[in-house]
């Protein structure tokens, strides 16, 4: 007898044009799965997260009082200075001045998270801006950190005047979290997962099911195929449902 020597290749060759045309079979399970994920997402965004609001008011800090008299210089200087203010806004003094006044159950780590100060390029506008979970309570946070930030700038900074631009807003609708958003990750992260899964199953499935596998796998030429009537699959199935209800 001749000795058959078998040599096993363990690269794995995917055929790329096969497993597109397996994830168009699948794409009902694909579009399923990102559905599921979506609804779980938005659900749970409704359910879980508490929505917050956003309320912002604007100041312009001046080193004149009196607009009549201000030079280019005092614009340069204050334009120069709104980082200074920014931080100015978000010192303790301030901070704590306003957790007082509203006797606020937060530290001032705490508050810092609940406040944004931002600053426009080539301007002197500030805007401060208090996120929170009660809109009220984010508008009465913003225009108390105006007030006692224009007091705290006046005597730190020495200047004459803080202008109000825009007072604290009562917001309408949360800006977090988004729902939209959060659904879209869903649908994707459940779109891409399924995906996954669907070509892992694929490439570990080592078993032989076409003529073609029987080629690829064992090197060899099949002769011929002998088809399977559906009666034939009816009466297997039932001749080992048969045997095991035998005892």
């Amino acid at each position: 007898m001749e000795n058959q020597t078998v040599n096993n290749n363990d690269e794995v060759e995917i055929d790329l044009g096969e497993v597109f045309h397996l994830l168009l079979s699948k794409l009902g399970v694909i579009v399923l799965s990102g559905i599921v994920f979506c609804l779980a997402a938005v659900m749970g965004t409704m359910l879980l997260i508490t929505p917050k609001y956003e309320s912002t008011t604007k100041i312009v800090v001046l080193s004149k009082q009196d607009s009549s008299t201000l030079t280019n210089q005092d614009i340069q200087t204050s334009t120069s200075l709104t980082k200074d203010y920014a931080e100015l806004i978000q010192s303790r003094q301030v901070v704590e001045t306003v957790i007082a006044q509203l006797n606020l159950d937060l530290t001032y780590e705490q508050f810092l998270n609940k406040l944004t100060v931002t600053t426009q390029n080539d301007t002197r506008i500030l805007s401060i801006t208090v996120k929170d979970e009660d809109p009220y309570m984010a508008s009465q946070i913003a225009d108390a950190i105006r007030v006692a930030a224009a007091g705290h700038i006046q005597n730190v900074m020495n200047t004459e005047a803080v202008n109000v631009v825009d007072e604290a807003n009562i917001p309408d609708e949360p800006v977090s979290p988004s729902i939209k958003k959060n659904g879209l990750i869903g649908a994707v992260a459940g779109a891409f997962i399924a995906i996954i899964v669907i070509i892992v199953v694929y490439l570990t499935n080592d078993t032989i099911q076409t003529s073609e596998d029987v080629e690829r796998y064992l090197g060899v030429s099949t002769l011929g195929i002998i088809p399977i009537r559906e009666g034939q699959k009816k009466n297997k199935k039932k001749n080992k449902n048969g045997r095991g209800r035998k005892k």
